[in-house]
């Protein structure tokens, strides 16, 4: 079952965005907190919005993503994440949040989505050609600041 995520998810989200950081090989790069999450995806402003997968033993992936504007095409929403634990992977849980994210992007009038991918993530990749015909664009450099 894929719905919107609630407060009472966070902690379990966290520990799956912690499971991606360990598979992307950046297990200590996640400074995140339940707290932060809390405040800035349910707080007056939300930063972010998710949807959760969900079975009896509980969430077993997630989809995280924000609007962003794009002075080319407008209004777009941004993937920022999306992880399905190990043990639930090849079952159409993936392929669930993401067509969750796509909706909700067209509910809210977004002109397209977009999202990053690592280059050596072949599966990922692969999923993005076979179901959705992704444009993959080497051209771009992605660049970041940190405010510590």
């Amino acid at each position: 079952m894929i719905r919107e995520g609630k407060k009472e998810d966070l902690p379990r989200v966290l520990e799956l965005i912690k499971e991606l950081a360990v598979y992307e090989k950046a297990g200590d790069e996640v400074s995140n907190t339940v707290e932060l999450m809390e405040k800035d995806g349910f707080g007056d402003h939300p930063a972010y919005g998710l949807f959760v997968a969900e079975e009896e033993e509980g969430i077993v992936g997630i989809a995280i993503y924000y609007y962003r504007y794009s002075t080319w095409k407008g209004r777009r929403i941004y993937l920022e994440d999306i992880v399905v634990t190990d043990s639930h992977r090849g079952k159409g849980i993936g392929k669930q949040l993401f067509d969750s994210v796509i909706q909700k992007g067209k509910a809210e009038k977004c002109s397209g989505m977009v999202w990053q991918v690592l280059d050596w993530n072949e599966p990922a990749i692969n999923f993005y050609k076979k179901y959705y015909g992704a444009s993959l664009d080497a051209e771009w450099i992605n660049c970041s600041i940190s405010f510590d």
